[in-house]
């Protein structure tokens, strides 16, 4: 009997009861009559999941729900209606590069929030503004609706003083002015809502926030959606492994030093059995991809740009291992990334940086490399893909974490307790 079948069979019983015991949705619809209007410039809806995941709730809870966000690839349509729900895109200035791109960026996002958001009360009413930073502008357009009654959760998914501080590795007259912006957004703020406990420390410690007013909801994966699909061996290019990567691919994604940790593989180990399958798109794709060339790692490294879930999912379902390159800063430090619970839910060992939040999420179904060290990475990659009996148990390991504590159904009953705290 192989190593896997051994630990499957070990494992069959903890697994089957933890699917026997999955919490239904609730039936009643909790948020009847509520009207909602949710503003997010990061990323295009449906691309954007937890906003699209927390608007899919809301809806089905009864709640009319209306999305402002930002045009993109394959999301250009200026206004869709999606699943009941009503979707305004804005158009979206070039990805900013230094003070002056950003305040370009920043400004044209807020007319056109503002526009819209008047649009959409007219049009369709809401007595909720959820706003999802970046940036911590929304408070300037929650404030216009507050004056007629209407209430503002904030949904921290960034906390862009680090951000900015990891991105240019600087402070300064900016950064000070994202801390004033951060500290209005909270002020504002009837009710907020964290992505994980190192955010709500900050709600409270940073922000002033009442404890009872700040609540944890998870960017848990929706698995009706997240999904394990046919492996497809094409995506290896012929070779033995895959290695698998979802996310943006910014300056501070860490990409950078996963490429350094391909070269080290391949030049220094001489591993040329292994393919990197890289999947997202963002401002530093060009610059990587030529990287990649300067390293002479390109034909090792597939860089998909974004893609539709259905090459999302073959590339993980056929991956061996998946990573998180995020480096090790007060930014990554205390984010959780969407990416490491989508790995564990399909049963992905993963090789990541050793930071605070993402060693909550995967526990045992990570190796943590040192803080910032590609050749520790790669020798951490190296010693998976040799490790089949690894492998499996910390896939497994992961799995069984995301089915009994970490899917989107436990972040439900969450989210309907932060809206139960605002009153229409």
């Amino acid at each position: 009997m192989s190593v896997e079948a051994i630990y499957r069979k070990k494992q069959q019983a903890p697994v089957d009861a933890a699917v026997k015991t999955w919490p239904k949705s609730p039936r009643s619809r909790e948020l009847e009559g509520r009207k909602v209007l949710i503003i997010v410039e990061n990323l295009p809806v449906p691309f954007d999941r937890r906003v699209w995941q927390q608007a899919r709730t809301l809806q089905k809870e009864g709640a009319s729900v209306s999305i402002i966000c930002p045009v993109g690839k394959g999301a250009e349509t200026r206004y869709e209606y999606l699943e009941g729900i009503h979707i305004y895109r804005h158009p979206q200035f070039p990805d900013a590069q230094g003070a002056l791109g950003y305040l370009l960026e920043y400004s044209t996002a807020l007319y056109w929030e503002t526009v819209l958001a008047w649009k959409i009360w007219r049009k369709h009413g809401f007595d909720t503004l959820h706003g999802c930073n970046p940036p911590d502008l929304i408070f300037l357009i929650a404030w216009q609706f507050k004056l007629l009654g209407k209430k503002y959760i904030f949904d921290h998914h960034d906390i862009n003083p680090e951000l900015y501080e990891a991105k240019f590795g600087r402070r300064g007259l900016f950064w000070r002015a994202l801390c004033l912006f951060e500290w209005l957004t909270f002020k504002a703020a009837d009710v907020v809502i964290s992505t994980n406990e190192s955010y709500r420390k900050i709600a409270i410690d940073r922000g002033g926030k009442d404890p009872d007013k700040v609540y944890i909801v998870r960017s848990g994966p929706d698995l009706s959606r997240v999904k394990p699909v046919e492996p497809n061996a094409l995506l290896k290019c012929g070779r033995r492994y895959l290695v698998g990567y979802v996310g943006v691919m910014g300056e501070q994604e860490g990409i950078d030093l996963l490429l350094q940790a391909v070269a080290h593989l391949v030049h220094t180990q001489a591993r040329t059995d292994i393919h990197f399958a890289l999947v997202g798109d963002g401002s530093a794709l060009g610059g990587l991809q030529e990287m990649a060339r300067h390293l002479k790692v390109d034909q090792y490294v597939s860089f998909i740009g974004r893609a539709p879930d259905q090459l999302l999912f073959e590339v993980l379902s056929t991956a061996d291992i998946c990573v998180n390159p995020d480096r090790v800063n007060p930014m990554n430090d205390k984010s959780t990334m969407n990416k490491i619970l989508e790995y564990m839910a399909l049963a992905k060992p993963i090789v990541q940086f050793d930071v605070v939040e993402g060693r909550f999420s995967a526990m045992e179904a990570s190796l943590y490399a040192r803080a910032n060290d590609p050749v520790d990475f790669a020798d951490k990659i190296e010693t998976l893909l040799g490790d089949a009996e690894a492998r499996f148990r910390m896939g497994q390991f992961g799995k069984n974490r995301v089915l009994t504590q970490m899917a989107w159904t436990y972040e439900v009953p969450k989210l309907l307790n932060a809206y139960k705290a605002v009153k229409a």
